[in-house]
């Protein structure tokens, strides 16, 4: 086999049409082995002698796509240093772009003798045990893709777990059920449009594994947060191969879903890997470089863990950085995803061990002219010290915004909300985002996600019921601010069925009329049950698929929600990007104030009624003739004008319909009615009628501009 000495860049392996360039940083290693892995279970080995800069490499012509491989480090076994080097363990490839097999939890995989002390090197092979990297091709036919480019202001978010969404869908091919091809079906990609749906947001699809915790108990890794590999799609969602096949069916979803307007956002886990704590096992970085990767403690045979994974990577490190970035600019240029949330992304800004915003992370991806330009979502926390940062990353950035979430749960289970709280949810969070110069766009709002009680079990139990995931129900978090509506769990009384369908109308109508960017978890449109789980990452079969309906419209909610989705697409009066002034805007020639709050007697609320008042009965007036941002050719927006009616109590409540804010209304959405939206046209409302809100609802009134 001809060896040449190759490049330092890129990292990981770069097939050019005639070979491949390999390339893998290690200042830990001695010397390092390039295996290529043949199908009857041989090897051949190449010393990769070339070294500049740390950087390890060779060019091996007639290396073609398809080809497995893997690393074999050599070096110094210290664990009292932090170091794991050992030429015993296949490693993967960090850059690897697709990942072939899995694991299966041989104790080769452990750099440790098990049953000896964890300071004894374990000489066996875990080739034979582990997954391996592939030399793929990275053409791709991509046409004329064109990325949607969505504005935030014109987002709608829908959260979704690739296998979950599509696995149980009746019209999908059951050979695609679960998969990326599966994504770009158009039973699929029908329903996000006509849901009015502009972006969906996948839960991890960057290669992991299942923790061994969770196989010796029965039981998966489902969601995803075990990342091995950052740049690799998920090899267990094609449907067709892993040898490099992952990679064309992924990209191959995307276009479909730009084709039809809807972007894709990745959900990315970039603050621990799949290695686990210091008795996990060596797959990768572990074993290539453990004290430039991971976060080690003052006693380096340990890793700080501000994750809950047992480990985290080591954020001051640039070669931690630029594997972060690389990953990041691949994604957006090679696979044309449109925007990231990222996993704890609080972990991603300690730097050192404070949760700084002027970290290098952040300075890479504001200076970064390809990652800057796309969706940056973060979940503002980690679980480590100080670690709660809503409202604290940088402009460029926008937060799932869980005190919207906690409000608007408080506000429909009858929690004492005032109106001062409610109403900076509802209007975009001004008291958490406009002081470092962000507008209400910086807010993803949402009610439900992943984590936590879907929709429908968030009105069905009071108390989480995570049984099935063999942890004595200790785990999943233990307030969900839930009602069960008068009986836990399955219930037959018509009145109690009622008020749960009533009160998922009343969080959506809440979530789509708020100010901010909306998210929408999959399968509550179909009030997808977990039955009370409310931490089902390691269920992957029918308690957290979707069950789609099997004829038919997918019922009342659907239609609800795919009606006030639209409303909001419709009016931008919802959608604004700048925060409400609360007077009359200078320029509109109308003398009314862009927000306005009365009580329910219908007289505008004081500052002192504001601070005391309670907002489980309030109405909002929201005028179209005062919107001050222009539109995207710096022409004046107009849009009807429109008042919500609150009446998060637990009895019938009399509303006025204020005398001096239009003439004429129509009702347009009443969430006590069945379908939530007025059959026909709705009812007309004069100005100072009376209107009576039954308990729990919120109804919506239109005045045509």
């Amino acid at each position: 086999m001809q060896v040449w000495p190759g490049e330092t860049y890129p990292l990981g392996a770069a097939y050019d049409g005639a070979g491949t360039n390999f390339a893998l940083f290690t200042e830990a290693a001695d010397r390092v082995e390039l295996c290529l892995l043949h199908d009857d279970g041989s090897e051949t080995a190449v010393e990769l002698r070339e070294s500049d800069a740390f950087v390890r490499h060779a060019y091996l012509p007639g290396v073609m796509p398809g080809q497995r491989y893997g690393f074999r480090v050599h070096g110094p076994w210290d664990p009292f240093r932090g170091v794991y080097c050992n030429p015993a363990k296949l490693l993967l490839d960090p850059y690897a772009k697709a990942v072939s097999g899995s694991l299966d939890w041989h104790p080769a995989l452990f750099g440790h003798q098990a049953g000896f002390s964890r300071y004894r090197r374990n000489d066996h092979d875990s080739a034979p045990h582990v997954m391996t990297a592939v030399v793929v091709n990275e053409y791709f036919d991509w046409g004329d893709d064109r990325r949607p480019r969505r504005e935030y202001h014109d987002t709608v978010i829908y959260e979704a777990h690739v296998k979950g969404l599509t696995m149980r869908h009746p019209g999908l091919p059951e050979e695609l059920r679960g998969t990326y091809a599966a994504l770009a079906h158009p039973a699929i990609i029908e329903h996000l449009v006509e849901l009015g749906i502009t972006a969906l947001e996948l839960m991890p699809v960057h290669q992991f594994v299942d923790d061994h915790r969770l196989v010796k108990r029965g039981l998966r890794e489902y969601w995803g947060y075990s990342t091995i590999g950052f740049f690799a799609p998920h090899n267990a969602y094609a449907s067709w191969g892993d040898r490099g096949q992952q990679v064309l069916e992924f990209k191959s979803a995307v276009k479909a879903l730009h084709k039809a307007g809807i972007e894709v956002i990745l959900d990315v886990v970039y603050n621990h890997t799949a290695e686990g704590d210091h008795l996990g096992p060596t797959l990768s970085l572990r074993g290539i470089d453990n004290a430039r990767y991971y976060r080690l403690t003052q006693d380096p045979r340990y890793y700080a863990d501000t994750t809950g994974a047992g480990n985290t990577l080591l954020m001051r490190s640039p070669h931690v950085l630029q594997l972060i970035m690389d990953s990041l600019r691949y994604w957006v240029t090679e696979m044309h995803v449109d925007g990231f949330r990222f996993d704890l992304a609080a972990t991603l800004a300690r730097q050192f061990h404070e949760v700084d915003r002027l970290s290098s992370f952040f300075d890479l991806v504001q200076q970064d002219p390809v990652v800057s330009r796309v969706k940056l979502i973060a979940e503002p926390w980690d679980l480590g010290d100080g670690g709660y940062q809503v409202g604290n990353f940088p402009p460029l950035w926008t937060e799932w915004n869980r005190e919207y979430r906690d409000t608007v749960r408080d506000l429909w289970r009858g929690k004492g909300v005032s109106a001062a709280v409610l109403g900076e949810r509802l209007t975009g969070s001004s008291d958490i985002y406009q002081d470092d110069g962000r507008r209400p766009l910086a807010s993803i709002n949402f009610v439900t996600c992943h984590e936590g009680l879907t929709l429908h079990d968030l009105v069905s139990y009071d108390h989480k019921h995570n049984e099935a995931n063999g942890e004595d129900n200790r785990d999943g978090e233990g307030d969900d601010r839930s009602w069960n509506c008068g009986a836990e769990g399955e219930a037959d009384d018509p009145a109690v069925l009622r008020l749960r369908a009533r009160q998922m109308r009343n969080f959506l109508a809440t979530l789509m009329l708020s100010q901010g960017v909306p998210m929408i978890s999959h399968g509550d449109e179909f009030a997808r049950t977990q039955h009370g789980n409310n931490n089902a990452y390691c269920h992957d079969g029918e308690l957290s698929w979707v069950r789609w309906p099997e004829s038919g419209s997918g019922g009342e909610l659907l239609d609800f929600m795919r009606a006030v989705v639209w409303l909001r697409r419709d009016h931008p009066v919802f959608r604004r990007r700048r925060f409400f002034h609360g007077r009359p805007v200078e320029g509109t020639h109308d003398e009314l104030s862009d927000i306005a709050w009365f009580t329910p007697l219908g007289q505008e609320m004081s500052h002192g009624d504001w601070d005391a008042a309670p907002a489980s009965a309030l109405t909002v007036f929201l005028n179209g003739n005062a919107i001050s941002e222009p539109g995207s050719r710096g022409e004046r927006v107009f849009d009807d004008s429109f008042l919500l009616m609150f009446n998060a109590s637990p009895k019938p409540l009399e509303f006025v319909v204020p005398a001096d804010h239009g003439k004429q209304w129509q009702v347009v959405v009443d969430t006590a009615l069945p379908e939530g939206i007025p059959p026909g046209a709705g009812a007309k409302v004069p100005a100072g009628d009376r209107l009576t809100l039954a308990e729990w609802s919120l109804t919506v009134l239109q005045r045509p501009r």
